[in-house]
Parts: C-alpha cells; structure tokens; sequence
C-alpha cells in the first residue's frame, strides 16, 4: 500500500532529508515547507516504496495515539529506516515494536524500576555523579572532548548501576551501539552487533540467576524468566534495549544541547544564573522540543483506514510521523525556531506519545536536569573549544549530535 505509480513516485522528496548548512539544529528545511504545504504527503525512501510522511503536531499526536496504527515492523508497508535496521528488526523483536496485548506485556516487566518515583530516589546519587565527572574534567587537560569527559560517561555509568552490567564493559556495548545506530552500517554489520550484545547480556543472566543482586538484570532472571513470565533471550534482548538506548540518546543531549546553549549565550546564563529547580526543569524540556535528537521519525504502518484532515490513509499505508519538524510547528510552539529555556515545552514529541513513548524519559529527564543545572554553574567559564563549523555531527547517525564537542575553560 505504500507504492505509488513508477512517474509519480520519481517525482516525491526523498526521505531523509538533508540539513540547511549552516543550521546543525533545525530540522531540514524541506520539512518545513512540507508542513505547511503539503502536512501529510508522500515521500521516497531508500528501497523505493513511499510512506505517508507526518509533519504537523497534532497529525504526529492523533496517528501516534491512534490503535489501528502498528508499530509493528513485520506488517506489509512498514516504512524501515534502512536496508540494516530492517535486518535487525527481523532477527531480533524487541517490545518497543510489538503491538498490545504483547507490547503491554512486556513493557510491565520493567515499567516499576522506570517510574518516576524511582527515578526522584537516583537524584543523589546521578547528582554525585555528575560532580565527579566534574571534577575529573577540571582536573584533566584543557581543552577536552565533552562527550568522552562527562556525556558519554554519565549515562553510561548510571544505566550500569541500574541493570547490574559491570560498567568495565563499557567499551563492548558503546562500540557495538555505536554499530547499530550509524545510518552507514551494513544489515550484516547491525545484526552482528545487535547478536553480540544479546549473548553478552544472556551471560550475565546466568551470572545474576547464580548472584543475584539489587540491579533489574537480577530481577528480570528471578522474578521474569524463572517464573515462567518470559524467556531468556527474551530478557537479553530487553536488556540490550535498555542498555543501548539507556546511554546513547542522552550523551549526545548533553553534548547538543551543550553546544546549543554555548551558541544562545543569553539562554545559557539564564539557565546558569537561576538556583531554581523549575527552570532548570523547564529548560530541559525545552532543549529536547528544539534539538529532537531522534530525527529520523517514528515509523508505524496503518492497519485499518484512517481519516485525518481529510485524507485517507488505507491500511497498510506505512508512516513516517516527523517529531522533530512537529515539535518546530508554530501551532503547538509560538516562533518555534527560536530556543527559550523559559518556554513551557512540556508537551513536546521528543520522547514519542501514546503507548509506545519513551520509557525511560524519567530517568532521562533526572540525568539532563543534573548535568545542565551543574555544568555551567561549576563552569562558568566553559566555552567552544574550536569553531562550530568544523564539527562533525551525525548527520549519519539514527540519533542525533556530534562526535566530539572540544570545551576550554
């Protein structure tokens, strides 16, 4: 259902769409002409099929709320990323792509250690955390790489600690992210890593069933798989998620976000100058609605006829709902393109919406509010090391931000 005739179909804007140059922090132009041309149109995609593309907030909000349509890649029309996370998607389910009752079902599993008021007790110890990390920046050299001082090692330290993975092996599992995230890897060179941190985190399975201690993998071996509630692998790939999506999407919102606030100064010291939780909070919330590093959509397929804004979309369309040209959309945000730490940008996309958003967007948010609200303070100083435009962003990756961000202070 997502062909279109061979004529028509050479004529549609290919998706992904490139950046301005010049602009690393808005969404592609062409994604907003679209929204305000053409909100729900048809794109080209990378194996010749076209997939509905989404681009106004309330459409993302209403389709990603709406039951008939599928997270589920194993539907005919399911619009894949590429040529490698279909390769994945096929050899290893994860929750996160299952539809209800299923979905539900495992989701439930690990939804108590992610709640909020879990989360609000790891405040102190992220808070340690991250004035450690503090600490050995200031006491290493200068200038240094933000992502390999403090953005990378912070969330990786912190989903250690939380599902039990000895934090020694953060080279294994950072590298064999790094695989799966980058646009450029091959479906061979994904499902090699996808595979090897599967069988990493089944080990350590065994070795919690033997040891267990207080860390989710534990849980999920005592009181999951020996129960009969799941299997093994089923665990392992749980495990893999959380872990990989635990430390990756929230380094490299350190790092943009960072490198956002260094190119706003005024928004910087607004948030480094005010002691108050709230705004740190408020500010938050307002870099994930403006940096939406997820930028390559949220992929659904239709499983029963919708009508929304007066087009249908038959089942079996695929979807391709644009969060972050969504959360630039002046319907939802006044002057959207502007970055305001004192907006009230609560209802942003950036962690999905629905069933299937985010669930580990409490932690997140615990870890975000940490790292802005002490960096800056600590280091008032703190500054762009090298110009803006000889950084390398990721323009390649599945999340968005920058390989290396050089600070001085």
């Amino acid at each position: 259902m997502t062909e279109t005739l061979p004529d028509a179909q050479a004529q549609l804007p290919e998706h992904p769409m490139p950046r301005a140059a010049g602009c690393p922090f808005d969404p592609p132009p062409t994604l907003r002409e679209l929204r305000t041309s053409a909100p729900i149109s048809r794109v080209r995609i990378w194996d010749g099929t076209s997939p509905w593309l989404i681009t106004r907030y309330d459409h993302v909000r209403t389709l990603l709320g709406d039951p008939r349509v599928s997270a589920d890649p194993a539907h005919g029309g399911y619009p894949h990323r590429n040529a490698a996370m279909r390769a994945r998607e096929r050899d290893q389910r994860t929750f996160i792509t299952m539809d209800d009752p299923e979905h539900a079902r495992l989701r439930r599993m690990v939804t108590g250690p992610f709640a909020i008021r879990k989360m609000e007790a790891l405040r102190p110890s992220v808070q340690r955390l991250v004035d450690d990390q503090i600490d050995a920046m200031l006491a290493g050299p200068n200038p240094a790489d933000l992502v390999t001082a403090l953005a990378l090692p912070v969330p990786s330290l912190v989903i250690c600690r939380l599902l039990g993975v000895p934090y020694g092996d953060h080279d294994l599992f950072q590298r064999n992210t790094q695989v799966i995230v980058r646009r450029t890897s091959t479906p061979e060179e994904v499902v090699g890593a996808t595979r090897a941190l599967t069988d990493y985190l089944d080990d350590l399975l065994i070795v919690k069933r033997k040891h267990p201690e207080d860390d989710l993998l534990s849980t999920l071996v005592t009181e999951r798989v020996d129960t009969g509630g799941m299997t093994q692998r089923e665990a392992a790939r749980m495990g893999v998620l959380l872990l990989a999506a635990g430390h990756e999407t929230t380094a490299n919102m350190i790092t943009l976000g960072t490198l956002a606030l260094l190119q706003n100064p005024e928004q910087l010291a607004l948030l480094r100058d005010c002691p108050d939780p709230g705004v740190v909070a408020g500010a938050v919330e307002e870099l994930l609605r403006y940096l939406t590093i997820t930028h390559s959509g949220r992929r659904r397929v239709v499983l029963g006829d919708i009508e929304i804004d007066g087009q249908v979309l038959r089942a079996g369309d695929g979807l391709i709902l644009a969060n972050d040209i969504a959360n630039r959309d002046p319907e939802a945000f006044p002057d959207p393109d502007r970055l305001d730490v004192t907006r009230d940008a609560r209802r942003h996309v950036a962690f999905g919406y629905g069933v299937h958003q985010c669930l580990g967007q409490p932690l997140a948010r615990v870890e975000l509010q940490a790292v802005y609200g002490t960096l800056y303070r600590r280091v008032p100083t703190l500054a762009l090391a090298t110009d803006i435009d000889r950084l390398e962003f990721k323009h390649d990756g599945l999340v968005y931000g920058v390989y290396e961000l050089p600070v001085t202070w």
